[in-house]
């Protein structure tokens, strides 16, 4: 016997578990771009200080990128919890651990006391912000999408992928701040620190809000089904496997579709400062100024861009904001070596405002690709296992490529491949604008597509009987 849908979300409801989703987010991102910015800005002094400047900076880019590994750990393991427990649960514990681990690392001692000890501890509280951001994502954005209804989905959901921006924005414009207020000595010496040590106060204010919204009720109606009937499976006992059976298809899409997004952001954000400082041998306030102002403008239109895949759909809007990264690259660089700082800011406004037709669509593309047993698994994995070839070595690749060449070229062309691959994998995609979450099969489809597919079968099958009665020749 089916199940009745589970009633509808009111539109107070649904706010709040907006604004949860959201500052819950905003501080994690803020964790883990903080770490980002600090490896360009600090990190190679304090931690690798025997180093050539730029060899420094890839060993602290290094690091950074020990985070992503963790990510399709975190992706297994909230994965399958938030698959059996819940989503709210699971997103209470991933802003424990990104926040304890991000505090822990402004009171790290630095190699000038612990010599390369200090590196090892390093590594190891990147690990931790790396495994709890994996699971931190597909929770926040579930947790939205199952609560909202299908026709506004990509608008309500695009709200927690703004955190990644807002937390940008914070944790850029705490760096700014800072290198504006202190001397270069005074923040090598100390001033850094103080980022890292806010977080434990912004973890506490988001485990406050995030302790007050509710379970996701297409959640609570898969566990309700499974408690009725043990063999309805409504619950998955190892979602992964079922991920893996069913759904390896729409994981492959996935990661094809996050290749272009994740690794312009993190060109365009990270390796930025360590192209205007170390290439362009300019202040690094210009870089951190140009960041913080285009992320406030990606901040902004990434609900435009979710509002607009409501109305065309989630594959049209993706595939404007990859191919447009793809053909901005040559005027970003351009804009970049003119040393000046509104050409530079356009750039990464642009830029920025690219990548958001990616990123906005994403969150509810992606959840609508999996069924409900099953979500919080394969949202997940598609989009965290991309992040170790993509937005992991993003930084070191490009840091790396400059190094060789001189020239931003090969950095180009490197992004121009990122964005063909994001292309392909959305010609494979199908679009999955306005299905029922509650009735995603284990094919990756709702019944309306189902019956879709059927009627269009159905049609073909009676146009060929047509043409058989009227006889050959005809």
């Amino acid at each position: 016997m089916a199940s009745s849908a589970p009633a509808p979300t009111t539109p107070r409801t649904l706010r709040r578990v907006v604004v949860a989703s959201l500052i819950g987010t905003t501080i994690e991102w803020y964790d883990f771009f903080l770490y980002g910015a600090a490896a360009a800005l600090v990190f190679n002094k304090l931690f690798f200080p025997d180093s050539d400047p730029l060899v420094g900076t890839l060993l602290a880019f290094a690091t950074y990128a020990v985070g992503f590994a963790a990510r399709p750990l975190g992706a297994l393991v909230f994965g399958h919890y938030g698959d059996r427990l819940g989503r709210k649960k699971l997103l209470v514990i991933s802003l424990l651990l990104m926040g304890g681990a991000t505090f822990t690392i402004g009171l790290l001692p630095t190699h000038a006391t612990l010599g390369a000890t200090a590196a090892v501890l390093l590594t190891a509280l990147r690990l931790v912000q790396g495994f709890a951001l994996g699971g931190e994502w597909g929770g926040a954005v579930l947790l939205v999408s199952e609560h909202g209804d299908a026709r506004r989905r990509g608008f309500w959901a695009s709200w927690p992928q703004t955190g990644a921006p807002a937390g940008q924005l914070l944790a850029t414009g705490v760096l700014a701040l800072l290198t504006w207020l202190l001397s270069a000595e005074a923040f090598l010496s100390w001033g850094w620190r103080i980022p890292f040590l806010l977080s434990g106060v912004l973890v506490i204010v988001g485990l406050w809000i995030r302790l007050s919204v509710d379970e996701s009720p297409v959640f609570r109606q898969a566990r309700e089904q499974a408690e009725r009937r043990s063999s309805d499976g409504a619950v998955e006992r190892m979602p992964l496997l079922a991920v893996v059976r069913h759904h390896w298809r729409d994981v492959l899409i996935a990661m094809g579709c996050r290749m272009a997004e994740n690794i312009s952001y993190y060109v365009i954000t990270a390796f930025i400062l360590v192209y205007i400082t170390n290439h362009l041998e300019m202040p690094q306030q210009t870089g951190l100024n140009a960041v913080l102002i285009a992320s406030a403008v990606h901040f902004a239109v990434i609900p435009v861009w979710g509002a607009l895949s409501d109305r065309r759909g989630r594959r049209p809007v993706y595939f404007l904001g990859a191919a447009g990264v793809g053909l901005w690259v040559f005027p970003f660089f351009a804009l970049l070596d003119t040393r000046s700082f509104p050409a530079m800011l356009l750039a990464v406004t642009v830029g920025l405002v690219l990548h958001g037709a990616m990123y906005a669509p994403q969150a509810a593309f992606f959840s609508e690709m999996f069924a409900t047993r099953m979500r919080y698994s394969g949202a997940s994995i598609g989009a965290q296992f991309s992040s170790v070839a993509a937005g992991a070595p993003a930084p070191m690749i490009a840091t790396a490529l400059l190094a060789a060449h001189g020239s931003s070229t090969p950095i180009a062309l490197y992004l121009i491949a990122a964005a063909l691959l994001t292309v392909i994998a959305l010609a494979f995609a199908q679009e999955t604008r306005n299905r029922d979450l509650t009735a995603v099969g284990e094919d990756g489809r709702s019944a309306q597509d189902s019956r879709s597919a059927q009627d269009s079968a159905g049609e073909a099958v009676e146009a060929e009987g047509e043409l058989d009665l009227q006889g050959p020749g005809r």
